[in-house]
C-alpha cells in the first residue's frame, strides 16, 4: 500500500484572495458602500506591493457602485481586470439568498450582472460564487449554465449538514445540466494576521491525497480583503516546505485543472440544509419580495403588449432599475431576515420604489391598450375592462370598486348577463362607493370588456350553498367544526374523496422557538406550545358568485381571522388570513391534516419542483406544496396548498405545515444567549396578511396544476373602469397564449438592447418532456414552437420584423452576434 503524504509539495493549494462583503447585515447600506470602497482600494494597493497577488470579486453591484461613487478607482479596477490581477467571478448582481427568490429573479441576477461585465470589462464570469447563503436550490446548475457559467463555489451546507461525494463534484440539476461545484473548507474569510491556522483547519477537512485544492483567504463580512500580514504569512509558510505548494490563484485557474478529470463524482439535487429559520424569518421582507417580483413580471408583459399593439415605447431602462432594487434586497442577509431591524426600513422603501415603478409601467401600458378598445356608447352602463396577466385562459373571481348603486347588474361584451354580487367596499363612507365580485373568463394575456348596469340582478338561484359551518359548490363541499375552528370535512365531489380524516390535529399551532434568527441547529419546528382556539365562526357573505365563512380565533395576546372563500365553479378554496401577532420566541405553523397515507411530498422550487421526504423537516419552498397518497379504502388523492408569500413548509406523513411567521430577536446569532432583562426587538410583531389556496385533486398533482394556480394567486386579474370610445381593438382579445400545457410562459418582455425585439421565456413545469406551441397574436400571429426537456428553461428572441426568424438564446438574452462574448474568456 502506498502511503500518502498530505504535505507533499506535489500537491497544490490554490489560495484565493477574496473579501466577502455584506453590504447590509449588522449595518445599513451606507456603511456597506463605504466598506466596499475601502476594501477595493486596499486590494489595488496590495497589487502594487505584491506583484503575484490576485484579487477575486463576486458581486457585480459592488463594481457598479464604485463606478458611480469613485470613478478613478473604477478605472484602476478596469486595468487590473484587463491584466488578470482582478478576477471577476459570480456574475450575479449580489450573493442572494439561494432559496427564497423566484426562478426569474435568479435569471435577472445573471442577466443584469453578466451584461454589466460584458459592457464594462468585455468579458463575463464563468465561475458562479455564493459563499455565504444558507442553502442552494436544485435548479441552479441549469440557471448558471444558461448564463455562461460552468463552475460554482459555495460554503454551506457544511459536512455536518450534508454529505457530498467529494470536495468538488459535478452538480446536476433536474434537467440534467451540470456545473463543477466546490465546497470551501472551514471558512470563506480569515483574520487579518497569519493564516497558518486557517490552512491547517482547511487541510484537515479535505481529502489528504487530492492533488489540487482551493482555499479562500482575506478579511471578510465587513470587508477588508487580503492584508499584508496575510500575504507575508503565505510566503513564509510556503518557504517552510511543510505544506502543499501554496499558489496565489483564482477559482477559474483551479477549475481549469479539475473540471475535465474523469474521476469527478456527480451529485444530483439540492444543497441543504443550513439555517431553516431563514425560510420564514421576517415575513414582511418575504412578502415585499414576492409582490415586487410578480408586479415587475406583470408590468413587463403588459408593457410588451402595449409596445406591440399600441405603439407605446417599451421602458426597458426603467424596469431594469426597478429589478436591480429587488435584486439588491435579495442579498442573503436581507431577504433571509437576518439583518438588523433598521435595515428593513431601507428594504421596505426599496421594494416600495420597485413596486411603484412596476405599477406606473403596468397602468400606463394597460391604459394605452384599453383606450384603444372599441367600446360603443351604451346608455346607462359603465364599461369595466378586465385584464389577464397570464398567457392562458383565466377563470377567476374579480373584485372591483365603483360609484355606489343600491343595485347593480353585469353583462359581458355581447350583452349576456353575468352573475354579480355586492361585497364589502374598502370605503366606509355611507353611499359613496360600492364593490362587486363576479366570475370572469378572460382570454390569454388579454382583456375583456364587461358592462355595469343599474338594477337588480336576475335571480338565478344559489350555485354556492352555505350555512354558518359549511360551503358547497358543484365541485367541493367543506365543513367547519366550530369547536376546533378548522375543517372537519373537505370533499372532492368528482371522486367522492374525503380528504380530512377523523380526529385531525389542530390547525393554527403555536410552536416554542428558542432558536436564533437563522434557526441554527433546527431540523423541524414541532415543539407545540398550544394552538389558536376559535372564538366565533359565521357566514359573512353569500350570493350567486361566492360564499365566505369567517373563523375568528385567539392565542395568548394574539388574534387571527381566516375567511374561507368558495366561488361558483371553483375547484379550490381560497383562505384570506389576518393575524395580529404578539408572541415572542414562538412560531405560528398552519397545519393542514389529511386522511392520506403512503404519501409523496412535492415542493415547488425556483423554476421547478422536487419530491422530498415527508418526515417533518423544515424545507424551503416557493408558492406551493403538495401531498399525494392513499385514502382509507385505497383511492389515490392529494391536496396542494398554494401561498402568496410563505416559504417555510414541512410535510409530516399526510399533513402539510406552513410556517406563517416567526418571532426571534432581530440579527441574533448563536452562541449569544439573550439576557433575561435585555431589551430586544422581535420579528413579525403586529398585523400580518396573506392568502393561500386549498386545492384538492385526484391521483396526480399535475391535474390540479398548482403551478398556474400559484401564478394566478400571485398575479391576480386587474379591473379598470373605462369610458366609451372608438378604437382598433376588439372588446375581447388575446395577445399571447402558451396553450396551458406543461410548458408555462413566465416572461414576455421587450429586449434589453433597445432593438425592438421581444423576449419570451418559458419552462417545463411538470417534469415531463413536452412539445410547446406559444402563440403571439400581438405580433401578427407569430408562433414559437419548441421541444422542452423535463424541467427545461428556454428563452426566445422574437424580432418585431415578421420576416426575421425566432431565435432561441440563453438567459442573458443576447442577440446572436453577441452571444459568443458570454462564453469562456469573453470577447
Amino acid at each position: 500500500m502506498t502511503t500518502v503524504n498530505p504535505a507533499s509539495r506535489d500537491r497544490k493549494l490554490h489560495l484565493v484572495g477574496n473579501a466577502h462583503i455584506d453590504p447590509v447585515w449588522l449595518w445599513r447600506w451606507p456603511e456597506g458602500l463605504q466598506e466596499i470602497r475601502a476594501t477595493f482600494q486596499s486590494a489595488v494597493d496590495r497589487m502594487e506591493e505584491y506583484p503575484d497577488f490576485v484579487f477575486t470579486c463576486d458581486s457585480v453591484m459592488y463594481l457598479e457602485w464604485i463606478e458611480r461613487h469613485d470613478p478613478a478607482l473604477f478605472e484602476t479596477i478596469r486595468k487590473r481586470v484587463a491584466d488578470g490581477r482582478w478576477q471577476v467571478v459570480g456574475g450575479w448582481w449580489v450573493e442572494p439568498d439561494c432559496n427564497v427568490p423566484s426562478g426569474e429573479s435568479f435569471v435577472r441576477q445573471a442577466l443584469y450582472g453578466q451584461r454589466y461585465l460584458l459592457e464594462k470589462f468585455g468579458r463575463a464570469a464563468t465561475v458562479g460564487c455564493n459563499l455565504d447563503p444558507f442553502g442552494h436550490n436544485a435548479m441552479l446548475p441549469q440557471l448558471l449554465r444558461k448564463s455562461g457559467m460552468d463552475s460554482y463555489v459555495f460554503l454551506r451546507p457544511g459536512p455536518h449538514e450534508q454529505v457530498l461525494p467529494g470536495q468538488f463534484f459535478h452538480w446536476e440539476a433536474p434537467d440534467g445540466s451540470r456545473v463543477t461545484a466546490y465546497r470551501l473548507p472551514n471558512e470563506y474569510c480569515t483574520p487579518g494576521k497569519d493564516i497558518g491556522n486557517h490552512l491547517d483547519k482547511s487541510l484537515a477537512m479535505m481529502p489528504p491525497d487530492e492533488p489540487e485544492l482551493m482555499v479562500f483567504y482575506g478579511v471578510g463580512n465587513h470587508g477588508g480583503g487580503p492584508t499584508r500580514a496575510n500575504l507575508d504569512s503565505i510566503r513564509r509558510l510556503d518557504a517552510l516546505g511543510g505544506l502543499p505548494t501554496l499558489e496565489l490563484s483564482h477559482p477559474e485557474r483551479f477549475f481549469e485543472r479539475v473540471r475535465d478529470r474523469q474521476d469527478v463524482p456527480v451529485h444530483a439535487g439540492e444543497l441543504q440544509h443550513h439555517g431553516p429559520g431563514c425560510y420564514s424569518a421576517h415575513s414582511g421582507v418575504k412578502a415585499w419580495n414576492r409582490r415586487a417580483e410578480n408586479d415587475l413580471q406583470r408590468a413587463e408583459k403588459w408593457a410588451a403588449v402595449a409596445a406591440a399593439v399600441a405603439e407605446e415605447p417599451y421602458p426597458a431602462h426603467k424596469l431594469a432599475e426597478a429589478w436591480r432594487l429587488v435584486l439588491f434586497n435579495q442579498f442573503h442577509d436581507i431577504l433571509a431576515g437576518t439583518a438588523i431591524r433598521s435595515a428593513y426600513e431601507d428594504a421596505r422603501d426599496d421594494y416600495g420604489r420597485a413596486r411603484s415603478v412596476a405599477a406606473e409601467v403596468f397602468n400606463q401600458a394597460v391604459q394605452a391598450v384599453t383606450r384603444r378598445i372599441d367600446i360603443p356608447l351604451r346608455e346607462g352602463t359603465v364599461p369595466l375592462v378586465v385584464v389577464n396577466p397570464h398567457p392562458w385562459e383565466l377563470e377567476s373571481d374579480v373584485e372591483a370598486e365603483f360609484g355606489r348603486a343600491s343595485e347593480v347588474r353585469l353583462t359581458d361584451e355581447a350583452g349576456a348577463p353575468v352573475p354579480v354580487q355586492l361585497t364589502r367596499s374598502e370605503a366606509t363612507l355611507a353611499g359613496a362607493r360600492g364593490r362587486i365580485a363576479f366570475r370572469a373568463s378572460v382570454p390569454p394575456l388579454g382583456h375583456r370588456v364587461y358592462h355595469l348596469l343599474p338594477g337588480a340582478d336576475a335571480d338565478r338561484g344559489e350555485t354556492v350553498t352555505a350555512t354558518d359551518t359549511s360551503l358547497e359548490n358543484e365541485h367541493l363541499r367543506i365543513e367547519v367544526d366550530p369547536a376546533t375552528g378548522w375543517l372537519s370535512s373537505l370533499r372532492d365531489k368528482a371522486t367522492g374523496a374525503e380528504l380530512v380524516g377523523p380526529g385531525a390535529g389542530p390547525h393554527a399551532v403555536v410552536v416554542d422557538d428558542a432558536s436564533d434568527t437563522w434557526g441554527h441547529r433546527v431540523r423541524a419546528y414541532d415543539k407545540a406550545a398550544g394552538s389558536f382556539a376559535p372564538t366565533r365562526v359565521r357566514l359573512v357573505e353569500s350570493g350567486p358568485v361566492r360564499a365566505v365563512l369567517r373563523i375568528e380565533s385567539a392565542y395568548g395576546r394574539s388574534e387571527m381571522a381566516e375567511e374561507l372563500v368558495l366561488s361558483s365553479g371553483s375547484r379550490h378554496v381560497e383562505v384570506r388570513t389576518v393575524v395580529d401577532w404578539h408572541e415572542k420566541l414562538k412560531l405560528l405553523k398552519l397545519r393542514f391534516p389529511t386522511a392520506l397515507d403512503d404519501t409523496t411530498a412535492t415542493h415547488e422550487i425556483p423554476y421547478g419542483h422536487l419530491e422530498r421526504p415527508a418526515d417533518g423537516t423544515e424545507e424551503a419552498t416557493q408558492a406551493w406544496v403538495d401531498v399525494t397518497g392513499t385514502l382509507p379504502g385505497g383511492a389515490r388523492a392529494g391536496l396542494a396548498v398554494v401561498n402568496d408569500s410563505k416559504h417555510g413548509h414541512d410535510v409530516r406523513g399526510g399533513e402539510i405545515g406552513m410556517t406563517a411567521l416567526r418571532s426571534p430577536v432581530y440579527a441574533w446569532h448563536e452562541p449569544r444567549t439573550l439576557d433575561e432583562d435585555g431589551v430586544y426587538d422581535y420579528l413579525d410583531q403586529g398585523r400580518q396578511e396573506f392568502r393561500y389556496l386549498l386545492v384538492p385533486h385526484g391521483a396526480d398533482w399535475r391535474e390540479a396544476d398548482p403551478v398556474r394556480r400559484a401564478a394566478e394567486l400571485n398575479q391576480p386579474v386587474f379591473a379598470l373602469l373605462e369610458t366609451f370610445h372608438v378604437g382598433p381593438l376588439a372588446q375581447r382579445a388575446a395577445h399571447a397564449d402558451d396553450g396551458a400545457g406543461s410548458v408555462l410562459v413566465t416572461v414576455v418582455k421587450g429586449d434589453e438592447d433597445g432593438s425592438g425585439d421581444f423576449v419570451v421565456r418559458a419552462y417545463e413545469s411538470q417534469g415531463r418532456a413536452a412539445e410547446a406551441r406559444i402563440a403571439l397574436p400581438m405580433l401578427g400571429d407569430r408562433v414559437v414552437e419548441a421541444r422542452f426537456g423535463a424541467f427545461e428553461i428556454k428563452t426566445f428572441r422574437v424580432p418585431r420584423d415578421p420576416r426575421s426568424p425566432v431565435v432561441e438564446t440563453d438567459l442573458l438574452e443576447l442577440p446572436a452576434h453577441a452571444a459568443g462574448a458570454a462564453g469562456r474568456g469573453g470577447a
